[in-house]
């Protein structure tokens, strides 16, 4: 038993109930969380540690509620991070306990809004013998609205920022470690952050608490393609982007499927204009599948004229930007964040894609349709793409190129030409699908940065670590 947890010895499960301050867009206000997991009964020197079952419930009520109801949102997504110290003597490290809600959270029209996320956490490997402690810090929670059939602007999320309430005990778990470092232990040599280490690798006795990879990290392949980011480049990021484009003369969406996104970030650069302060930055985005710029291909079926089932494989192939006087593609990433005040700013983020579509694999009615194998816009088109930031009183909300979250645009498919072998069918597919603006949404996940090494964001081999659920 620890104090502010409760513990069943068999079972080695821990409660703990806290409460947090969050910024609410109201101002602050208290909100009850609890905390609960399973923990090892042991651990063991230089041997990794799981906690299971983790869970992170919040209870808000009061007037935090008319924040949440004034959206009129029928549901929110929400996504939770937890900050954990993980502390062994006077050694610490710090964690990131990140869960979902299963289901969309309704709010009541009274009462309180209670919701539970839960994810897989971090290991810890410690690097010596001695109570290893969990200690609640900081709580992030962010509720995404849907966005309503007839709005026309994307709604934005509900980013809280919580701190623990003054005046209580934070443990969340303590765990025994026993046994001995692997190999010699010496003085411990600094060459390393965040560990100590001996000259043949092995950590040393009063080495920091090792926070390892989130098991999520592994991902689920089959949902992704592969990803890996420049280890080398400090200003590389990769992330996955995933979403829909509606084809307006089919009144239907097709979705895009998950992709590889490699960005370079370019030079932050301040400008005072209109009266505030401009933070300005050019980057550049590269499609990547398999070493080409261009999307996983991907199959939809629609109604071809309101009734003739057509199903079709898709090919979405980037035309790079043109290469600028070192060499490298010039920026087609545009981002202008405008301080208002401390703690008050709106972002605009702007990505200008210039793409080529291509069809093959054609069936009519379940019948194959030869369309040859340069079925393809007559010419590139452009997916233009924006994402807005507005930061109120020190909550974020919306998107930023180094968190993620939704884009929108509209593009227009100019016609099609080299479909068809022994017929023209350039105007069959013209006709189906070209000429008529149709909207796009596409969503971002966080971004790895691979020289970094960040286990939260990042998978061992530098594949970005959250991949992102289209939204319509």
């Amino acid at each position: 038993m620890i104090p502010g947890a409760q513990a069943s010895a068999g079972d080695r499960e821990v409660q703990a109930e806290l409460t947090y301050g969050c910024d609410f867009p109201s101002g602050s206000q208290q909100v009850a969380v609890r905390v609960s997991a399973t923990v090892p009964e042991k651990g063991k020197v230089d041997r990794p540690l799981q906690l299971t079952d983790v869970s992170t419930e919040l209870t808000v009520s009061g007037e935090a509620l008319a924040d949440l109801s004034d959206g009129g949102a029928a549901g929110y997504t929400v996504e939770t991070e937890l900050s954990v110290n993980v502390a062994q003597g006077d050694r610490s490290a710090v964690a990131t306990w990140a869960g979902t809600v299963e289901d969309p959270v309704a709010v009541p029209e009274s009462g309180d809004l209670t919701f539970s996320s839960t994810g897989d956490v971090p290991t810890v490997t410690a690097g010596a013998s001695g109570d290893l402690t969990f200690t609640a810090a900081k709580l992030t929670a962010r509720l995404t609205p849907p966005k309503p059939d007839s709005a026309s602007v994307e709604p934005l999320a509900v980013q809280l920022t919580c701190a623990p309430a003054p005046d209580q005990d934070l443990t969340l778990a303590s765990v025994p470690v026993g046994g001995e470092p692997q190999g010699p232990s010496p003085e411990p040599s600094e060459s390393q952050e965040g560990k100590a280490s001996t000259a043949d690798g092995t950590r040393s006795a009063g080495a920091t608490p090792e926070v390892g990879n989130t098991p999520k990290a592994s991902r689920q392949d089959g949902d992704a393609p592969r990803c890996v980011g420049d280890e080398e480049d400090q200003f590389s990021l990769n992330a996955y982007v995933t979403g829909y484009a509606n084809v307006a003369k089919l009144k239907s969406a097709t979705l895009f499927p998950v992709a590889c996104t490699q960005i370079h970030q370019g030079a932050t650069v301040l400008k005072f204009q209109d009266g505030h302060l401009h933070v300005l930055q050019d980057s550049t985005a590269l499609l990547d599948y398999q070493g080409k710029t261009q999307l996983p291909p991907a199959s939809g079926t629609f109604l071809t004229f309101g009734f003739t089932p057509t199903t079709a494989t898709m090919e979405m192939t980037q035309i790079p930007p043109e290469a600028g006087p070192d060499g490298k593609p010039l920026p087609n990433i545009h981002s202008d964040l405008t301080i208002l005040s401390p703690g008050n700013s709106v972002g605009t983020t702007t990505i200008d894609l210039m793409l080529q579509l291509r069809l093959y694999d054609v069936e009519v009615n379940g019948v194959p349709l030869d369309v040859g194998p340069n079925c393809r816009t007559s010419k590139p088109f452009a997916l233009p793409l924006q994402g807005k930031m507005v930061l109120k009183d020190g909550v974020q909300t919306g998107y930023t190129l180094v968190t993620g979250g939704v884009l929108v645009g509209k593009v227009t498919l100019p016609p099609f030409s080299g479909c068809g072998v022994g017929e023209d069918l350039d105007d069959l597919f013209t006709a189906s699908i070209s000429g008529v603006p149709g909207a796009v949404k596409q969503v971002q996940a966080a971004p790895c940065a691979a020289a970094q090494h960040d286990p939260n964001v990042c998978t061992p081999e530098g594949q970005p670590v959250q991949v992102p659920k289209p939204q319509r």
